[in-house]
């Protein structure tokens, strides 16, 4: 299948693993671009520019298809040496980013200068407008069924996509919510150019994340996933669990006034307990709607290889078959 996605990073299928906190580590991002997508290390996740230099030597060693990294972009008062995290990217010979968070426009000129595609996670038209503005050259359009941040608008990927494809010149991936062939196909027909999937990517044999994780992906519905930090604007998509029933009783409880400091010890430094130690009432943990959707643990390739063939399938036959 060839799309602008496809074209734009040289690979074989318009499937991106999303970065994703405490999960994108070389083991999954080679498994992924070995399958033909697109690969991710979460840059910050390594925890220091060296450490990332390190991971990326490692996936190189694992693939030799491209991969990316992703770079997420805090608040000033909390910023890493963001620099620094751009020359092991550049030096590691990384030509894909995947940019999120804050406006990556001050970053933007070294990675252009070094050849880097950049494509950034919005969750609004009016932000994809902007990252087109500022020279991005693809964009992760997120509908408020993903799993982490969705934004405040609340506008699911029914409406974004099509918006999206009205308004952006450049090409476009659904992200959010999104986790097999049909959702792919109908993305494509939304005017998406691929895929992005972060939360069915965690239900794979190569994900680095303990069997307790993927077990509870398999146990949840489409109805097991919360919304916390409303009131703090920094709305959250999370997996049901203890703690986070906990967080929405402090935020009911404390209601106008409740602060970070109110809920920090449920929702901050908590990744490492669960992702790897499987303890799964530790905190609160990004999971997207489709968690609904996942039913088993494949390898990367046998999910890419079957998402890819059923997706045929749909278009040769379902759907030309009712013209």
């Amino acid at each position: 299948m060839k799309t602008r996605i496809t074209e734009l990073f040289g690979i074989e299928h318009p499937i991106i693993q999303g970065g994703m906190h405490h999960v994108g580590y070389a083991e999954l991002a080679s498994a992924v671009s070995n399958a033909g997508g697109l690969g991710i290390i979460t840059g910050l996740t390594q925890g220091s520019p060296e450490n990332l230099a390190r991971e990326i030597a490692k996936c190189r060693e694992m693939t030799d298809k491209p991969f990316g990294v992703n770079l997420t972009f805090l608040p000033a008062f909390t910023a890493p040496p963001y620099p620094e995290y751009i020359r092991a990217i550049i030096e590691g010979g990384v030509r894909i980013v995947e940019t999120a968070g804050r406006n990556p426009e001050a970053y933007l000129p070294a990675m252009k200068q070094a050849g880097i595609k950049v494509i950034h996670k919005c969750t609004s038209v009016r932000h994809s407008l902007k990252a087109e503005r500022i020279g991005c050259d693809a964009v992760s359009v997120d509908g408020f069924e993903c799993g982490g941040h969705p934004g405040e608008d609340d506008i699911p990927n029914m409406i974004l996509l099509p918006r999206a494809a009205e308004e952006l010149s450049v090409p476009f991936v659904a992200s959010g919510g999104i986790g097999n062939a049909a959702q792919f196909v109908a993305a494509l027909a939304l005017g998406a150019d691929g895929i992005n999937m972060g939360t069915r990517f965690i239900a794979t044999k190569e994900a680095p994340v303990h069997q307790n994780v993927k077990d509870a992906l398999i146990a949840a519905s489409e109805l097991d996933t919360r919304l916390i930090m409303r009131p703090l604007r920094n709305t959250e998509r999370v997996l049901a669990n203890a703690a986070v029933d906990k967080v929405l009783e402090i935020e009911r409880e404390a209601g106008s006034s409740v602060g970070i400091d109110d809920i920090k010890d449920l929702v901050s430094g908590v990744y490492p307990k669960i992702l790897q130690g499987g303890e799964m009432d530790a905190g609160a943990w990004s999971c997207g709607m489709v968690a609904g959707l996942i039913h088993d643990v494949p390898t990367c390739k046998d999910l890419i290889d079957g998402l890819m063939s059923e997706a045929e399938s749909l278009i040769r036959g379902r759907l030309a078959s009712v013209l």
